[in-house]
């Protein structure tokens, strides 16, 4: 059985065309991308090793090998944050015996205040796993109407997979989709399993799970809305993450003059609503 770990370096090796790393051409092969030994070589491993970590029989490599392969496989500073986050997880650093607590969904009060002081932005408070837990008025006045917001419970994740209406909304939906798979790496353990497994794999079906799978590290360029009232709404996210509360505060910035001109026409004054 495979790991995370062994499982984003294959993917990463079938994503490299061995031109791309000055190696020659050697033919015709049953598989895309670069071959173990060429992998094995430039990171200075043997090819049964290599073979053991990629198949999930090695656990716990070294640092001095995590890195190795970073430096092999070309990787970008996002990517290798992933890669040392796997490494974390599959070799257990985290206690067995310790089940880390679903993440909370209430939202402390300051955060709550935050929210109201940046009316009439465009800004929510979320988790990993996607659940809008709170929004601005700004938030409600560009999300809503879509099918997310008139959820008992918001979740974004589960929007972007399950409403056939998404893929119309979100320009790049694909970009979008990736996105939020691989948040889901990054959720407490406990809570992301049992949900992905009662709730949003039978929902979402193959084409989620291949992405989930597949360690796809987003760029989060702008975020593109085909709005119901017309306009074509480009925005940038900055995040503020709240480590303790396992929850992040996104605030959404039109990305140029056209996109603000439209949400100052769609603006109408609000309210800040939390989510129980």
């Amino acid at each position: 059985m495979g790991t995370p770990l062994g499982d984003f370096v294959r993917a990463k090796r079938d994503s490299i065309q061995p031109a791309s790393l000055g190696l020659p051409d050697r033919g015709r092969r049953r598989s895309p991308g670069l071959r173990r030994t060429d992998l094995a070589a430039r990171a200075g491993v043997s090819v049964e090793y290599l073979t053991r970590i990629e198949q999930g029989r090695d656990r716990n490599p070294s640092v001095a090998v995590v890195n190795a392969l970073a430096d092999a496989l070309s990787l970008d500073p996002a990517e290798r944050d992933h890669l040392r986050y796997l490494k974390k997880i599959t070799g257990g650093e985290c206690s067995a015996h310790v089940r880390p607590a679903p993440p909370r969904r209430e939202v402390r009060p300051s955060v709550l205040e935050t929210l109201r002081l940046l009316e009439p932005a465009i800004a929510l408070v979320t988790n990993r796993l996607g659940d809008v837990l709170a929004h601005t008025g700004g938030y409600e006045l560009v999300m809503g109407g879509i099918g997310l917001l008139e959820a008992d419970e918001p979740n974004l994740t589960r929007y972007v997979f399950t409403d056939p209406g998404a893929r119309e909304f979100f320009a790049d939906w694909e970009d979008v989709a990736d996105e939020q798979a691989f948040d889901l790496w990054l959720a407490p353990s406990v809570e992301n399993s049992e949900w992905l497994t009662a709730e949003l794999a039978p929902a979402a079906g193959p084409d989620f799970t291949r992405r989930f799978n597949r360690h796809v590290v987003p760029r989060r360029g702008a975020l593109r809305l085909n709005h119901p009232s017309g306009p074509e709404l480009r925005l940038l996210r900055e995040t503020l993450e709240l480590p303790s509360d396992a929850q992040q505060l996104v605030v959404l910035l039109p990305a140029d003059e056209e996109t603000a001109a439209a949400i100052d026409r769609l603006h109408r004054p609000g309210r800040l609503r939390a989510i129980p």
